[in-house]
C-alpha cells in the first residue's frame, strides 16, 4: 500500500468520478443519468474555466462550503458551530437573503465551481436557499443536514432537482448516533434512508470520527447496510475539540493510522458503490490541509469569507466584494504564503491546531467580533 494519498488530484478528478461512479449507480434511473451526463459536460467547461484563472493568476478551487444558516433544531453534543457561536438558538440575523446566496453560487459556477456544500446550523431551515439552488443544475449541491426536518417537498424537490443530494449526519449505530445527536435520532435517519431510496434517489452520509466510534463506522458491517439502502457518498470528518472536556475523543496517531489503512481498504472494497473522502487524514498525506481556496473554502452565514468552517476567521465579506476578490483574501494569501496548510503537524486539523498563528495573521477582532478562541 502507498503511503502516500493525494487528496486535491482526487477531489479535482473526484468530479468525474462521482460523475461517473454516479452514472453507473443510477443506470436504471433514466432521470438522473440524464441529469448526469448533462452534469458531466458541465463539469469539463468549469475545469477549463478553473485553468482560464489560474492562467491568470487566481487558483480557484472545485469546492465551496456555504453555511446558509445559523438556525439549527438540534443541540449535539461537541458542536463546534455552538461553541464558536456560529450557530445560535436565537432568531438568525443579519444573514445573506436568497438573492445574495443565488448571486454568490452563479459567480461560483461562472469561476468553475462544480460543487457547493450546503451546512449551518440545519441547512433544510432554508428552503428559500435549497429551492433557488435547484435552479443552478451546473453545479451539484450536497446538502448537510441531521435529517430530521426531511418531508415530502423536499423529496419531491431533489427529484426534480437532481443537483440537490442529501447528505445525513450519523455518527455509526444507534448509540453512538443517539449519544451525541440526541434520542431517536438515529431511528429518524434509518427512516429517511428508506423513504429516499423509495424515491428512487440516492444520499450520502457524514461522520464524525471519534475514538469511541472509530472502528465502527469504518467497518463493513455498518458501511455494507448504508450501501445497500442507496448510500453513494462517505465522508469522514475528524472530531475536532470544542474545549478540554472531550479531548480523549480526538483521535491521536494509533487511530489516524488505523484510519489510513482502513479507508485505503474500504476504497478497494466500495470502489463500485461509494466515494469515500476523510478530512484532515487524507489532507496530511498529500501534502497538507485544503482549506483557504486551496481545495475549498468557506463563507458563513453573514457572508464572511473563510479558510474552512473548523477556522472561522476573516478579512473580507462577500456582500461588499465579489467571490473572486474573496479567493484573494490578505488572510488566505498570507495563510498560503507562510505555509500554515503545508506544515508539518501532529495531525487532525491543522489550522485548529494552529489557531493562534492564524490570529495573529487576522488580529484579535473579525470583522468586528472578538476572535472565537481564546
Amino acid at each position: 500500500m502507498t503511503d502516500t494519498f493525494d487528496l486535491e488530484k482526487y477531489l479535482t478528478d473526484g468530479v468525474e468520478k462521482i460523475v461517473k461512479e454516479t452514472l453507473k449507480a443510477t443506470f436504471n434511473d433514466p432521470k438522473m443519468s440524464l441529469f448526469m451526463m448533462g452534469f458531466a459536460m458541465a463539469g469539463k467547461r468549469a475545469s477549463k474555466r478553473r485553468d482560464q484563472e489560474f492562467n491568470r493568476g487566481v487558483h480557484v478551487p472545485p469546492f465551496l462550503i456555504a453555511s446558509i444558516t445559523s438556525e439549527c433544531n438540534l443541540h449535539c453534543r461537541g458542536c463546534y458551530s455552538r461553541a464558536n457561536k456560529a450557530c445560535l438558538d436565537a432568531e438568525a440575523m443579519s444573514q445573506l437573503t436568497a438573492v445574495e446566496w443565488q448571486d454568490i453560487f452563479i459567480e461560483a459556477r461562472d469561476l468553475g465551481v462544480s460543487f457547493i456544500l450546503l451546512a449551518g446550523g440545519e441547512p433544510t431551515m432554508r428552503r428559500d436557499v435549497i429551492e433557488m439552488a435547484g435552479g443552478i443544475p451546473e453545479i451539484i449541491f450536497p446538502i448537510f443536514t441531521n435529517g430530521t426536518l426531511l418531508d415530502e417537498h423536499y423529496y419531491e424537490m431533489f427529484n426534480d432537482h437532481r443537483n440537490l443530494i442529501p447528505i445525513l449526519s450519523i455518527e455509526g449505530k444507534e448509540e453512538n448516533t443517539d449519544e451525541r445527536r440526541g434520542a431517536g435520532t438515529f431511528a429518524k435517519l434509518i427512516e429517511e434512508m428508506d423513504t429516499i431510496k423509495a424515491h428512487g434517489l440516492i444520499f450520502g452520509i457524514s461522520v464524525t470520527v471519534t475514538t469511541k466510534n472509530l472502528k465502527e463506522v469504518t467497518s463493513n458491517e455498518f458501511l455494507g447496510g448504508l450501501a445497500g439502502k442507496g448510500c453513494r457518498v462517505v465522508i469522514f470528518v475528524e472530531y475536532v475539540p470544542v474545549d478540554d472536556m472531550n479531548i480523549d475523543q480526538v483521535p491521536g496517531d494509533e487511530e489516524r493510522e488505523y484510519m489510513k489503512e482502513r479507508l485505503a481498504d474500504l476504497r478497494a472494497d466500495y470502489a463500485d458503490d461509494m466515494v469515500m473522502i476523510s478530512f484532515p487524514g487524507d489532507e496530511k498525506s498529500s501534502g497538507g490541509c485544503l482549506a483557504a481556496g486551496r481545495g475549498f473554502f468557506h463563507i458563513n452565514s453573514h457572508g464572511d469569507a473563510e479558510p474552512c468552517p473548523f477556522s472561522p476567521y476573516s478579512d473580507i465579506n462577500v456582500k461588499d466584494t465579489s467571490l473572486l476578490e474573496a479567493l484573494r483574501s490578505r488572510l488566505f494569501k498570507e495563510i498560503d504564503d507562510q505555509g500554515l496548510l503545508a506544515e508539518e503537524h501532529a495531525g487532525g486539523c491543522v489550522l485548529f491546531e494552529r489557531r493562534k498563528s492564524v490570529e495573529n495573521l487576522i488580529g484579535n477582532k473579525i470583522n468586528g467580533q472578538k476572535k472565537l478562541y481564546d
